[in-house]
Order: structure tokens, then C-alpha cells, then sequence
């Protein structure tokens, strides 16, 4: 485990050197080290690349929403990936995203049905989650953030299904919520963050993260196949690293998600990303596209990022000795 800890402290990605002294090596976040590390992801040549498509305004042409190269995909990324905050010139993708999730337009495409908002609620999640870790969050980003409270569903999560006999929360729309409630709880000593958070938190714990309550079974073959980045996917990891920011991964209902990630690693390697969501091209007219390639994917190749959150995960739960 030391050489894979090493290589990945040494990787040519500052974002990989980032996540491992971190995450991992539990390095001081405020150290200048680390600040002066963070500010060489900012001029990376990824980072460069996902806000390559930035006009003389400093917004991105496509619609917010455009995956995954709109605004709400870019300062999702740049969150995850350790960018630092407070960076000024990011506000005009923030007002992109906020101008789309607080239009009219946009607030007359949410309905309740029998009593539960039908609300794709990740897209709220990752737009307070980003705001916060970029340092750009504002007064909007307490309304979206209400919002979500107002919306939760009697189960603790959040679903867009708008079939009335849909009564169950969604794990793809409740997770990013989850973690965006959670940041928010510990950045602003929000109560009722912190409460709706650990609620949602029992959507996944009392599935054990990824088995259907009633029979043990797998809920979904994509839920135990691992990659990076998320988006507004699931899987074992994505859940396991919400429950460990959120503090909810030493429930011992978090066990078998482990046991199978630990199960998952490389023979004197890290882990794989197993499938991905996103195709790198140019191509203007193609969905799912990436600017950016994310370490790629396969059975028996290791990838980075899905390795350094994937140690953090297990180093969190105890694991990691």
C-alpha cells in the first residue's frame, strides 16, 4: 500500500498530489505547501481545458446544464478535484447556474405530485456543493439549500419520478443532496442540514449502499462498478466517499460496500475505473463529452482518481492501516 500511496503522491497530476497528501496523508489544508499546491491545479493543464470554452464574459456558450462540459459540470469538477476557492473570475459560471436554477422558467417545471416534489434534486446538490467549496457560495446558495429541505421526501431523499405511485427516494438524486447538506451543515452550523443529511444518509445505510432491502440483491449491476468522475451516477464509491465526508462511514451498515471495494483492488496495484460516463472529444454536438480525459478505464489498469478516493474512503472507515 506504500507504493501505491507514493506513486500517487508523486503522480504528474497536482490534483491526484492534492487528494493523496490530504485526503490521505491527512497533510494541513491551510499549509503553504498545500496552498501553493492547489494554486498549481488552478494553471494545470486539465484545469485549463475544462474552462477552455470560457467567452470574453467568462460564461460558458451552452446551456448550464449541457453534459458535461455546461457550467454546472466544470465547477462540479474544478470542487472535486481541489481547485482553490475564492477565485473571482469562476463568478460568471456561478451566475450562469444560478440564473437557470432560480428562472421562472425553470420553477414552473417543478411539480408536486401526491404530496412529494418530483425534483431532480442533484442538480441543487451539486450547485451548493460547488459554490461552497470554490468559496463562491451567496445568498442564492442558502435558497437552494432551503429548498432542498422543503423538498425532501417522507423516506429522508429526493426523486424527479413524477409517477404518482413513485414513493421511494432515488439513490442517483439523494446522494449529491446528501453531500451538499452535509458540507453546508459543517461550513455553516446549519441545523437543519445536518439533520436532513443524516436522515438521507439512512437511504443508503439501511440498503447496506447498494442491495435491496427485501432480498439482499444487488439493486443495480452500475451501482458496483466503479469510475470517476460521478456526475450524478452512483456507485459504491461515490456512496462511500459521501458517507465518509458526511461522517457516516464508521456505521458498520457501510461493511459490505467496503468488503467489495477492498475486493476490487489490483494485485500490487490500485483500483480500476470500471466504466465511465463521458467520451473525450471536441465535438460540440455530442452528449456526454469531456474535454478532458479522467485516467480512463479497464478491468486491469489502475486509475488514479478513482485510487486516491478510493484509499481515502478506506483510510476513513479504518482500513487503511
Amino acid at each position: 500500500m506504500d507504493s501505491i500511496i507514493n506513486q500517487l503522491v508523486n503522480s504528474d497530476d497536482p490534483s491526484i498530489r492534492f487528494k493523496a497528501r490530504v485526503n490521505i496523508l491527512g497533510e494541513d489544508l491551510e499549509s503553504d505547501e498545500i496552498q501553493k499546491l492547489r494554486q498549481e491545479i488552478k494553471t494545470s493543464q486539465r484545469v485549463k481545458k475544462l474552462l477552455s470554452e470560457r467567452d470574453e464574459d467568462g460564461k460558458i456558450k451552452f446551456h448550464a446544464y449541457k453534459k458535461w462540459s455546461g457550467a454546472h459540470w466544470v465547477l462540479t469538477s474544478l470542487a472535486d478535484i481541489g481547485y482553490p476557492p475564492g477565485d473571482k473570475s469562476l463568478i460568471p459560471l456561478r451566475d450562469q447556474i444560478y440564473e437557470w436554477l432560480l428562472s421562472n422558467h425553470h420553477e414552473k417545471r417543478i411539480k408536486s405530485i401526491d404530496g412529494r416534489v418530483r425534483r431532480c434534486a442533484s442538480q441543487e446538490g451539486n450547485a451548493i456543493f460547488s459554490t461552497l467549496s470554490l468559496g463562491l457560495a451567496d445568498e442564492r446558495t442558502e435558497e437552494l439549500a432551503r429548498r432542498l429541505h422543503q423538498w425532501q421526501w417522507p423516506d429522508g431523499g429526493w426523486n424527479c419520478d413524477k409517477n404518482p405511485k413513485a414513493i421511494h427516494s432515488s439513490f442517483m438524486e439523494s446522494l449529491i443532496p446528501l453531500r451538499a447538506l452535509a458540507l453546508h451543515a459543517k461550513m455553516t452550523g446549519n441545523e437543519r442540514s445536518r439533520d436532513i443529511a443524516r436522515s438521507a444518509a439512512e437511504i443508503f445505510l439501511k440498503r447496506r449502499m447498494y442491495k435491496r432491502q427485501k432480498d439482499g440483491r444487488t439493486i443495480k449491476q452500475d451501482f458496483v462498478k466503479l469510475h470517476y468522475p460521478c456526475y450524478w451516477h452512483f456507485d459504491i464509491l461515490f456512496g462511500l466517499k459521501v458517507m465518509a465526508e458526511g461522517g457516516f462511514i464508521s456505521d458498520d451498515r457501510c461493511n459490505d460496500a467496503l468488503d467489495l471495494l477492498e475486493s476490487k483492488q489490483l494485485p500490487n496495484e490500485g483500483f480500476p475505473a470500471e466504466i465511465k460516463y463521458y467520451q473525450v472529444t471536441t465535438n460540440t454536438k455530442r452528449s456526454g463529452r469531456s474535454l478532458v480525459n479522467w485516467g480512463g478505464t479497464g478491468k486491469t489498469r489502475m486509475n488514479e482518481f478513482v485510487t486516491v478516493d478510493a484509499l481515502y474512503v478506506l483510510k476513513e472507515a479504518g482500513r487503511l492501516g
